[in-house]
């Protein structure tokens, strides 16, 4: 198991290293400019890394790139790992990202109005 000092060194350097399309939504997410939820990107979940977390509602969104077309399996494993943490997970793709930006958006905001 990644000790907590590393994840948090490889949380660093994500954040150094975003692709173009965390870019495109940190622009919308930072800075509470998405109705004042304020969040984090590239957060330390134990086990794994976040692109993008609001602690006070628990939520997680993912980007997932073409990387993540052979991952499915994986990354639904590490969905249920998550959640058993008391965390909701939306998923995007990169595609979804630029074809829909505000069907993006609206979709975090619906589910940030529906977590307790």
């Amino acid at each position: 198991m990644k000790s907590p000092r590393r994840t948090v060194e490889r949380a660093r350097q994500l954040r150094r290293e975003q692709t173009p399309f965390e870019a495109v939504l940190w622009k919308i997410l930072r800075d509470r400019q998405l109705e004042n939820y304020k969040f984090r990107r590239q957060h330390p979940i134990p086990l794994y890394i976040a692109d993008f977390a609001c602690i006070a509602k628990k939520l997680l969104v993912e980007l997932d790139g073409r990387g993540h077309d052979h991952t499915v399996e994986r990354d639904h494993n590490r969905d249920e790992v998550i959640k058993q943490q008391g965390w909701r997970v939306l998923r995007f793709s990169n595609v979804q990202l630029m074809r829909d930006r505000e069907g993006v958006v609206q979709t975090v905001l619906r589910e940030m109005e529906n977590c307790s």
